[in-house]
C-alpha cells in the first residue's frame, strides 16, 4: 500500500510550495505566453494522467481518448452557442457524454486484448471527425466559433490558467490516492496478468470498465474547457489522433505505472516541444517525427518510463559496497 503522507511531513513542503507559487503565478503579470504554455501544460497533465488509469495501471493501451475529448469540446460549444450556457460548469455534461460514449464502446471492446483492443480505440478515433464532418449540428467541416468571456485578453488567459491547474490538480489528487486503494490495485493486478486476476477472485471486466469509464469523464471535462479557451473549434483540432500519441508518450516516458510519472512526462515533452517549434523553429510534422522515433527509444531502453529508469541507476548493486554490512 502506498504510504500516507501526514500533513507535518517534509516531503509535503516542496510541492505545497509549487503548487502555490503557480496559483499566485498569475499575480506577478506574466506574458500570455508563459499563461498559455502553462494551460497547455495543465491540460496535457490531466489527460495523461487520466489515460494512465487505463493504459497504465490496467494495461490496455487505449488511442481513442481523443475522441472523449472531442465529446467533451462539442458538447460545451453546443450548449454555450445555443442556449448560452458557460462551459464551466457545462463541461460535466461533456464528460457524462464522453463517459456513456466510453461505456458503449467499452463494454463489448474491453474484451479484447492486447493489439486488438488499441487497434479498435484507434478506429473509434479515426471515425469521430469522420461524423462530426457530417453533421450540420456540429458545424460539419466549418467548425464552431464561440464567444470570449467578457474581459482583457490577460484576464481571459488567466481564468482558463486557474480552472486548467485546478482541474489538474484535482485529477492528480484523485488518480494518487486510486493508487493505494483495491481499485488501483486491481487494476495493477490486471496489468501484469489478468488471467491471474481473475483467477484469485477479481472482478477484471467492473474495475476495466470503472478505470476506462473515469478516464473518459475526465477527458471530456477538459476537452469542454479547452474548447471555450479555444473558441473554435474543429474536427480536425479536438480529434486530432496526434494528441492520443503524445498523450501515451508523456505517460510512458515518464512512467505508467506510476501516478506521478504521468506527470514528469508531461512537464519534460511540453517543454521540449515548445523548445523545437517555438524556439529553434521546428516544422510542426518534423517535430512530430522526433517524437515518434523518441518513443520507440523509451519502449525500447526505458519500458517502464525515466522514473523507474532512475531508480535502478540509484539502486545500490548487490554485492557492491553500499550492501556490505557496517564492521
Amino acid at each position: 500500500m502506498m504510504k500516507k503522507l501526514k500533513s507535518g511531513d517534509p516531503k509535503l513542503i516542496v510541492p505545497t510550495v509549487v503548487i502555490a507559487f503557480l496559483f499566485l503565478f498569475p499575480l506577478m503579470k506574466p506574458s500570455i505566453y508563459f499563461l498559455s504554455f502553462l494551460f497547455t501544460l495543465f491540460t496535457y497533465i490531466a489527460l495523461s494522467e487520466s489515460w494512465n488509469l487505463i493504459g497504465g495501471y490496467a494495461g490496455y493501451l487505449s488511442f481513442g481518448h481523443v475522441a472523449f475529448f472531442g465529446v467533451g469540446a462539442y458538447t460545451t460549444a453546443l450548449l454555450l452557442i445555443h442556449f448560452g450556457l458557460s462551459p464551466f460548469y457545462t463541461c460535466f455534461f461533456g464528460g457524462i457524454l464522453a463517459a456513456i460514449l466510453a461505456a458503449i464502446f467499452g463494454y463489448p471492446c474491453l474484451r479484447l486484448r492486447g493489439g486488438y483492443f488499441a487497434i479498435a480505440s484507434f478506429c473509434m478515433a479515426l471515425a469521430m471527425p469522420v461524423i462530426t464532418r457530417n453533421l450540420d449540428i456540429t458545424g460539419a467541416a466549418t467548425g464552431l466559433w464561440m464567444s470570449m468571456l467578457p474581459f482583457n485578453i490577460f484576464t481571459n488567459r488567466m481564468i482558463f490558467y486557474e480552472v486548467m491547474l485546478t482541474i489538474a490538480l484535482i485529477v492528480v489528487l484523485v488518480v494518487r490516492h486510486i493508487e493505494g486503494t483495491k481499485l488501483g490495485l486491481g487494476l495493477k493486478a490486471i496489468g501484469e496478468d489478468e488471467e491471474t486476476a481473475e483467477i484469485v477472485g477479481i472482478n477484471t471486466t467492473k474495475l476495466k470498465m470503472t478505470a476506462f469509464v473515469a478516464s473518459a469523464f475526465v477527458a471530456g471535462i477538459v476537452g469542454g474547457i479547452y474548447a471555450y479557451y479555444r473558441t473554435y473549434i474543429h474536427p480536425s483540432i479536438v480529434f486530432d489522433v496526434f494528441m492520443t500519441l503524445i498523450i501515451v508518450y508523456m505517460a510512458f516516458f515518464g512512467g505508467c505505472k506510476s501516478w506521478w510519472g504521468p506527470v514528469i512526462g508531461a512537464a519534460v515533452i511540453t517543454i521540449v516541444n515548445e523548445a523545437l517549434t517555438a524556439f529553434l523553429g521546428m516544422p510542426g510534422e518534423l517535430a512530430r517525427i522526433v517524437f515518434g522515433l523518441t518513443l520507440m527509444l523509451v519502449i525500447i531502453f526505458m519500458p517502464e518510463g525515466i522514473i523507474f529508469f532512475i531508480r535502478k541507476r540509484r539502486a545500490p548493486k548487490k554485492g557492491g559496497f553500499a550492501s556490505q554490512p557496517k564492521v
